[in-house]
């Protein structure tokens, strides 16, 4: 026993996340299906996404398939990978579509999640800043949450539309996007197809928002119900800009 320990000791460190990606590449990609009659949404990740900005959209979202009479929605992942990518909190995530290579859906909706490199490396990112632009031609609605606006206002897309961000970083949006008119005091603005949200848990708030302007009100309050969320969008500090 004391033998058998002794080499296990000696074995070299091995790198989970190596480990699983190298395993993953080698397996065929199986994608998702889309059911049809449903709107697309793409949440867009990356190493360092913040989990609530993600989580709690994509459920609000996942839970329409639930609902009866309402056009529900598809949601996914897209990435600039087809290994897993870690959030800030240190979950693993293996996207469900690469936007480098991979034939992607029409996306109906494009979700951007805060994460941790928002207002600095990732805005140097040209493909995906590109990616953004791109897509934001033909999709319904753009959404972010906290940070995420960074990424919106980098690709261009807020010029001439309110928004807001997380709190404490309005301030540096508007230093870093001096021509944007970015909002204090509300949790969420909706201009035209663009709705930037304050994040954290009031994300949450903004997609049940999304989904009354869709589905109504009885729909929103039944998804929120079934997340035991208390949702009332007349006593929430919001904008919707006519």
């Amino acid at each position: 026993m004391l033998c058998f320990l002794s080499v296990i000791s000696c074995a070299p460190k091995v790198d989970n996340k190596e480990v699983i990606n190298r395993v993953l590449t080698k397996a065929e990609k199986v994608f998702l299906k889309l059911e049809k009659n449903r709107y697309n949404v793409a949440f867009l990740i990356m190493d360092g996404t913040f989990n609530t900005e993600l989580t709690a959209p994509y459920d609000i979202f996942q839970h329409t398939i639930f609902r009866k009479n309402i056009k529900a929605m598809n949601v996914f992942t897209v990435a600039n990978t087809d290994n897993s990518i870690v959030t800030f909190e240190g979950i693993r995530i293996l996207p469900d579509f690469n936007y480098l290579k991979d034939s992607l859906p029409k996306i109906d909706i494009l979700v951007v999640p805060s994460a941790e490199h928002h207002l600095d490396s990732d805005l140097e990112d040209k493909s995906m800043i590109d990616f953004v632009k791109k897509v934001s031609k033909e999709a319904d609605y753009v959404t972010s949450h906290c940070d995420g606006a960074f990424v919106l206002a980098k690709a261009g897309l807020l010029e001439g539309r309110v928004s807001t961000t997380f709190p404490s970083d309005i301030d540096k949006m508007r230093t870093m996007f001096p021509e944007l008119d970015i909002r204090k005091d509300v949790l969420f603005v909706h201009d035209g197809k663009y709705i930037t949200s304050a994040g954290g848990a009031k994300s949450f708030e903004a997609a049940l928002y999304l989904c009354e302007f869709l589905y109504g009100k009885k729909i929103a309050e039944s998804l929120a119900g079934g997340l035991v969320i208390e949702w009332n969008l007349e006593a929430i500090p919001h904008l919707v800009v006519k």
